[in-house]
Order: C-alpha cells, then structure tokens, then sequence
C-alpha cells in the first residue's frame, strides 16, 4: 500500500536527527506500527478495567498479611 504524505519541514531535521541508520521511510513505518500497538494496548487495558471490580481488588488486597517482609526481600 502506498501514500503520499505531506510531513511539515520543521519536522524534517528532528526525523533526520532521530532516524538512525533507516531510511525515513522505515522511520515513519516503524512510528505507525508504534502507535498502532499503543491503541490497541489502550483499548485492552480499557476493556480489562471494565470487567474489573474495585471491591474485588480491596477485597485481595485485604487478603495480604501484615507479616514482615523475609531479610532477603527486604528495602534498605
């Protein structure tokens, strides 16, 4: 599938100084394939939180010990 895009020339250099060793063409694939994922990991995870519970999560959080945590997982 072929487009012709019109990028605005302020963005030239910035791609230009971004791109690396790929051609601009790559560049631009690479950047919509980016974002494509990026929707699709938001709808997802809108999706999930719909079928989630806030109850349900108090009520696992709630299920944690009040134990100390063991030397070896300890923050210092």
């Amino acid at each position: 599938m072929n487009y012709a895009l019109r990028l605005p020339d302020y963005y030239k250099k910035e791609i230009e100084n971004l791109k690396g060793e790929v051609s601009i063409n790559q560049f631009i694939v690479t950047a919509v394939a980016e974002k494509i994922a990026s929707l699709k990991t938001e709808d997802y995870l809108m999706q999930r939180a719909k079928s989630g519970s806030r109850a349900h999560a108090l009520n696992l959080l709630n299920q944690v010990s009040d134990n100390p945590a063991e030397k070896q997982d300890q923050l210092y």
